[in-house]
């Protein structure tokens, strides 16, 4: 019974990204031929076009800010029960804390790395820049470093919500989401369950909006494709080859890690990995590799079923280590399109930031986690959210390694807190 609602919403988000991506190869292709041959009703025609993208991007937007607070505060709640569950369960989150800085860290070298390697051709990138929506005014060099730190506690909450003032917002989160966890029950539970329920309303908001996708990036494309004309396609690809480079790079990685800390062969691990990696290749889901991850981590891997049974359902439910990786790659493509050179400040407060939003917006489908994750660091970093309705049409191909690196990170976490060879006795403590 469980299972079901799950499989239709991973049926339903497939077949939305294939209609998405239609939508853009079609939307460029018409603005495109409008460049060419003419649009019907001229620059009116145009400019409705504009609108209806603007008014479905607003739509998304609107949702960001309570939906980011309550998945925060649901997800430090449920990282704080299971840190109380026993000395394997806090080994695996330290573990889990380690490689997600380890990822920031990685995610802007190896971005920036690869944009060194293969810039953004500049002739697409103001061809797309042309055609994106108008951002927003105000968005200039950030604050001085020592600005920096005093954004980070917020004066007035509320205040830094309507300015978009997200790292503030994201800290005040952190520390409301921690000091629930220390009231007692009675007062506790209801509290999560509230800030649950509006993270699931949000959701539901967002698919309602996703709903319509097609047609808002439709919208968007077409404007991208009356000033980039078929020049997009080119920077699209770029785009992709340089998320899913980092991504592969990140999860190769993995597998010296689990030899040094994990005390396995390489050969051993990656047969062990095979199986599950093909799940998550083909599926898109860790969830539904779990089954599959547990086989490995267990047959394949020596790791006690009690640690596999602890490790793996809380690694899928809290950690995602390509998260920070690609959504920091996404956001650092976009400020090379826009032609934005983050300070040290911005690029500090994105890291905190992908760091604290990855743990909330994990199990997520992927195109509400695509925006819930990526928007909150493009406003830390100063960076217009214009171009993610666009991106959001080829996250199909980025998000294939995405998963295919979550499943290696969660099954090397498992092996590396089991230890040795032997299999361990259940943790008394859980």
């Amino acid at each position: 019974m469980t299972q079901a609602p799950a499989a239709s919403s991973r049926s339903f988000f497939s077949s939305l990204s294939l209609w998405v991506l239609l939508a853009l190869v079609g939307g460029l292709a018409a603005g495109a031929a409008a460049s060419e041959y003419g649009l019907p009703g001229g620059a009116g025609t145009a400019e409705a076009v504009a609108a209806a993208g603007v008014l479905w991007l607003n739509a998304l937007k609107m949702t960001i800010v309570p939906l980011v607070f309550s998945l925060l505060v649901t997800g430090i709640a449920s990282i704080a029960d299971a840190a109380r569950s026993g000395r394997l369960a806090a080994k695996a989150l330290m573990w889990f804390a380690i490689l997600i800085v380890f990822a920031v860290i990685y995610g802007f070298a190896a971005t920036y790395g690869l944009l060194a390697i293969w810039p953004v051709d500049e002739a697409g990138a103001a061809a797309v820049r042309a055609g994106a929506p108008a951002p927003p005014e105000g968005l200039g060099p950030g604050a001085p470093f020592t600005e920096f730190f005093k954004t980070l506690a917020p004066a007035n909450p509320v205040r830094a919500a309507a300015e978009d003032a997200i790292l503030g917002l994201v800290v005040f989160a952190v520390f409301f989401g921690f000091a629930a966890t220390r009231l007692p029950d009675r007062l506790r539970l209801p509290l999560v369950a509230f800030f649950e329920a509006v993270g699931e309303t949000m959701i539901v908001i967002v698919r309602w909006v996703l709903m319509a996708a097609p047609i808002g990036v439709f919208a968007l494309a077409m404007g991208v494709g009356l000033t980039a004309g078929v020049g997009a396609a080119g920077v699209l690809l770029q785009y992709v080859s340089i998320l899913c480079l980092s991504l592969i790079g990140a999860t190769l990685l993995l597998y010296p890690l689990a030899m040094a800390f994990g005390r396995v062969g390489l050969g051993r691990f990656a047969r062990a990995m095979a199986p599950a990696q093909v799940v998550a290749f083909s599926t898109q889901s860790s969830l539904a590799s779990l089954p599959v991850m547990v086989e490995r981590a267990v047959d394949a891997l020596s790791v006690s079923r009690a640690t596999a049974g602890l490790v793996l359902p809380l690694a899928v439910a809290v950690f995602r280590i390509t998260s920070p990786i690609a959504n920091l790659g996404v956001v650092i493509w976009c400020a090379h399109v826009f032609g934005i050179e983050p300070t040290p400040a911005q690029m500090v407060a994105a890291g905190l930031t992908a760091v604290l939003v990855s743990i909330g917006s994990v199990g997520l489908p992927g195109q509400v986690s695509f925006f819930v994750s990526i928007a909150p660091i493009c406003i830390a970093m100063g960076v217009p959210l214009e171009l993610l309705p666009i991106l959001l049409a080829v996250e199909v191909i980025p998000d294939i390694f995405r998963t295919v690196g979550n499943v290696t990170g969660d099954v090397a976490v498992t092996r590396i807190v089991q230890g040795g060879d032997a299999r361990a006795e259940a943790d008394p403590g859980i």
